[in-house]
């Protein structure tokens, strides 16, 4: 539950930094509207790099292995840095941003901007996560989820203080990247100084033959990327969104106002079933056919009848949460005003999306508990044709909604939903595949074994000979 709290708090820190946009009364919509195109295409290089939580998680056994882990994002999120930059200043950005998004000069240039402020963000947010997963693994799941909670106080304490300071005139746009920045530093250096205090000195330089030997760089790569392709298609399927939405209203004020709302609604929808997601690590934690968990002792035995209870009471309690925010009368409304401090006329316009967010958990639920199974067995390449998959349904939606009246915000989650539908169906069909062979492969190894327990039963041709010849010779 500690690690489940993560999302939800990450979601209120995403509610604290757009009300410090908001609060800026002067183009509070098209500096929304800025924010959330930036803040979306950042999320697609970030994405991949906080699956590597699930590398510490299933991988990391040794000093060996941390260190191989950490290089990995170290290259990752110089690559990053560098797309961000030339995002930023080369004609590919213009295209990306003002072309693409059908958005008018101003608010492409504020993008462009806050993309560049954004840069060192990938490297710090996926060293925090290499750390988590090791921290999961040793179970300081509490160590994680406090640390969760102090990147959003950080975010909303500084959100307060800049407020109050010269950049609201002179770069609102700095109010919720630096107090972003923050957060990230704050839950960064408590998640290495966890690990160094609690982890660092018991686990061994390398790891052990029963272990399986140290992690190849190979290895922990190919596990990695079925995960990071399908944040990635996750991560890209707002930028996307946002980019059809804007087409679709020919880049107006109303297509403005419209990614405005989806960049309003995306936290707040997010938060009744975001924490789903974290599901996916039970398995790897604590199912025992996992070799990693040698390495901790545990007095409770966790079967997989638990963790199937576990996972169907976490899907009827985000259900719950969702239908009485996002469906009793107000709610919702008071929610944006107060935490995100729209006003009630924008707040209005937010509540069919919003509405439409209360069907989510139950792709999200099925994809979560199948994908940590998945990881448990290290099967995880099966699950690429599902990212592919989403994004094709995702973007057919985009397409078709239109013609069927549906547009706007309401046009973006909708198609949201349909693409998290088609990705769960696909990942459902590849744990079938694989339990199918999983069980088929156990039933010859069980057939195996009982025929080399009917052989050892029966003694050797030669030996029943000579058995016979000695009856004779004593005839």
């Amino acid at each position: 539950m500690p690690s489940g709290c993560q999302a939800p708090g990450f979601i209120w820190g995403k509610m604290a930094l757009n009300r410090g946009i908001a609060a800026v009364k002067e183009d509070a919509v098209e500096m929304l509207a800025s924010y959330g195109l930036a803040y979306s295409l950042m999320k697609f290089f970030t994405g991949p790099m906080s699956d590597f939580k699930n590398v510490g998680l299933v991988f990391v056994n040794s000093k060996r292995d941390r260190t191989k882990a950490v290089l990995c994002m170290v290259v990752a999120g110089a690559i990053a840095a560098v797309f961000h930059t030339l995002i930023a200043y080369s004609d590919l950005g213009y295209y990306i941003i003002n072309k693409l998004h059908h958005v008018d000069e101003s608010v492409g240039n504020k993008t462009r901007r806050a993309f560049l402020y954004l840069a060192a963000f990938p490297f710090m947010d996926a060293m925090a996560w290499t750390h988590a997963g090791i921290l999961l693994k040793h179970k300081y799941s509490f160590l994680v989820g406090c640390a969760s909670i102090s990147d959003v106080i950080a975010q909303v304490v500084f959100v307060a203080i800049l407020l109050h300071s010269h950049l609201e005139c002179r770069e609102p746009l700095l109010i919720p990247i630096l107090s972003l920045y923050m957060g990230a530093l704050v839950r960064c250096t408590t998640l290495c100084l966890g690990y160094y205090k609690n982890i660092h000195d018991i686990i061994p330089d390398r790891s052990g033959p029963e272990l399986g030997g140290d992690a190849t760089v190979r290895k922990m790569l190919s596990f990695w990327w079925p995960l990071a392709l399908i944040l990635a298609t996750q991560r890209i399927s707002r930028p996307i969104v946002n980019l059809f939405v804007s087409r679709d209203l020919g880049g107006s004020s109303a297509a403005t106002e419209a990614v405005a709302i989806l960049t309003a609604t995306y936290p707040v929808g997010h938060m009744p079933y975001g924490w789903l997601t974290e599901i996916r690590a039970v398995y790897p934690a604590f199912d025992k056919n996992n070799p990693s968990n040698k390495l901790v002792s545990t007095s409770n035995t966790v079967t997989a009848a638990h963790i199937k209870k576990f996972t169907f009471v976490c899907m009827a309690l985000s259900l719950t949460l969702c239908f009485v925010m996002f469906w009793t009368p107000n709610v919702s409304e008071k929610i944006l005003i107060d935490i995100i401090g729209v006003d009630f006329a924008f707040a209005e316009l937010c509540v069919v999306p919003l509405r439409i967010f209360s069907f989510f958990p139950v792709p999200v639920t099925v994809r979560a508990h199948l994908t940590g199974w998945l990881m448990t067995l290290k099967k995880t390449f099966v699950l690429a044709p599902s990212s592919v998959l989403r994004i094709i349904v995702l973007i057919t939606s985009l397409v078709v909604l239109p013609y069927l009246g549906v547009h706007g915000a309401t046009l973006g989650v909708g198609s949201l939903l349909a693409g998290f539908v088609g990705e769960s169906t696909m990942v459902a069909i590849a744990a079938c595949y694989v339990y199918r062979k999983q069980k088929k492969k156990m039933e010859n190894e069980t057939a195996a074994e009982g025929e080399d327990s009917a052989m050892t039963d029966i003694p050797p041709a030669e030996e029943g000979t000579d058995i016979v010849e000695m009856r004779e010779e004593n005839e």
